[in-house]
């Protein structure tokens, strides 16, 4: 492959070394500059004229970049070093992919799951029962979620590093964001990009609903943005949430459907798990009842039949999962203390509802909720409100602007934090502030007594809650 081949199917433009073909020097491995080594392709959003100089000193085939800047492209002359140029990273990114699964992974059976909430456990799940089924698999969804964005190519990194040290792949089980963006800015067709990257046999879709606010302005645009991923899946089966009402309206060649309410789909709930009317997975052999979990692991199956798994197989999967971090998860048994990521409107009118289910007479509830730093105020004004829909005048709430445990990247601004209290203050809903986690959480356990029940709620704020309450209890 020559370097103006690659360049041209990204849509790049080429500064610097063009004469000279990528197979001589490429390693096969698209990787960050700061883990790079000899004939490695480097992505990158934006690189300057001392990140070139880094670059060329380490001998990498070529980078790629969204934004050169600050001599980037005054460097890689000079050098004669290799530089290609696009106008959108996210080609470069699922041509990583793409060329990482053909080259490192074609034999495998792939599976890519999407939508707004539920995507991380769903794939959480599916990878664990292929792993049970002893299978090689590989994910990108991690209990932090830091390989989950694919907007650089860490995730084609970590495939091809895998390969190369354990040997081929069975599946593997992609996560996929359904809305994505850079600086602000959506990266339009996200989700089918890289879908299409992965050349699935299965897609999951989870729902649609609101996240991302700035990058997306309605449900309209979440939407149109899911809905060119059952396309991307072509010929391959699409789980659906036949629940959702916007997910039915998705158009898909093969769509197999799941459902918590409705027994004439594929699969569907009701006191168990039944496929094709047959019972497959009795309600006490599911590690979680809660609907949300429910409807996840519904999401799993439905992907494991789907790839002919056998039944006994996926049971004893289900039977034997254990949830990703901060997936209502239990960090305290007296007072109980529940700790979710719930951290847009549907999300939390899930957890909450299904907390209170838990209360039995004389418990009470306190919620200890994170606001979204950095997010804008649209999203927060959209929690907030899912707030006030769920809670009760005998749930005590408190808020945490976190400023203690957040960088830069995820401190809450005035305008954030004041669009909670406006909303609660006009609801009459009573709240307590503090500005510090470490302080809302040390009030929230002094006041509970040991037969209540603590919900901890919140994104990236809310984070550090567990090691902090090592501390305090």
């Amino acid at each position: 492959m020559k370097i103006n081949e690659l360049a041209n199917s990204i849509n790049g433009k080429i500064v610097g070394n063009d004469n000279f073909f990528l197979n001589q020097d490429f390693t096969g491995r698209f990787t960050l500059l700061n883990d790079s080594s000899k004939g490695d392709i480097v992505i990158r959003h934006w690189i300057n004229g001392k990140g070139i100089e880094i670059a060329a000193s380490k001998d990498i085939a070529c980078l790629i970049t969204q934004n050169p800047k600050d001599g980037a492209i005054e460097t890689a002359e000079e050098l004669n070093f290799p530089l290609i140029v696009t106008d959108k990273i996210e080609l470069a990114n699922a041509y990583a992919l793409r060329w990482t699964v053909e080259n490192y992974s074609q034999d495998s059976k792939n599976i890519v799951i999407t939508g707004t909430n539920g995507k991380s456990t769903t794939s959480h799940i599916i990878y664990h029962i292929l792993k049970s089924a002893g299978f090689h698999v590989f994910t990108n969804t991690d209990s932090e979620s830091e390989f989950n964005t694919l907007i650089d190519p860490m995730v084609s990194k970590l495939i091809s590093d895998e390969v190369n040290a354990n040997g081929e792949l069975d599946y593997l089980v992609i996560e996929v964001s359904e809305v994505q963006g850079w600086l602000g800015n959506l990266m339009k067709n996200h989700a089918s990009l890289m879908s299409n990257a992965l050349n699935p046999e299965v897609g999951v879709i989870t729902n649609i609903a609101m996240d991302h606010i700035g990058l997306v302005n309605s449900i309209d645009e979440v939407f149109d943005e899911v809905s060119a991923v059952p396309q991307a899946i072509g010929d391959g089966i699409t789980i659906l949430n036949y629940d959702d009402e916007l997910v039915r309206k998705l158009v898909s060649k093969n769509p197999f459907y799941w459902s918590m309410n409705d027994k004439s789909v594929d699969l569907y709930f009701d006191d168990g798990i039944f496929y094709g009317n047959e019972l497959i997975i009795k309600k006490e052999d599911l590690p979680f009842t809660s609907n949300h979990f429910i409807q996840n692991i519904l999401s799993a199956v439905g992907a494991c039949i789907s790839l002919g798994i056998d039944s006994n197989e996926i049971k004893n999967g289900v039977k034997s999962y254990r949830a990703l971090n901060r997936r209502f998860a239990k960090l305290n048994d007296e007072p109980l203390i529940i700790d979710d990521f719930a951290h847009n409107p549907d999300g939390i009118k899930n957890t909450i509802k299904e907390t209170i289910k838990l209360l039995g007479d004389n418990q009470n509830l306190f919620v200890a909720c994170a606001i979204r730093g950095s997010r804008g105020v649209e999203i927060n004004q959209l929690n907030v409100e899912a707030l006030v829909e769920v809670l009760n005048p005998d749930i005590d709430l408190f808020l945490s602007s976190s400023n203690d445990v957040v960088n830069d990247l995820n401190y809450v601004t005035p305008e954030e934090r004041n669009v909670f209290f406006d909303v609660l203050n006009k609801n009459n809903v009573s709240y307590t502030h503090f500005d510090n986690l470490y302080d809302c959480l040390s009030e929230v356990c002094g006041l509970a007594n040991k037969e209540d029940v603590i919900l901890l709620i919140g994104a990236q704020g809310m984070d550090p809650a567990e090691s902090l309450l090592n501390q305090i209890l």
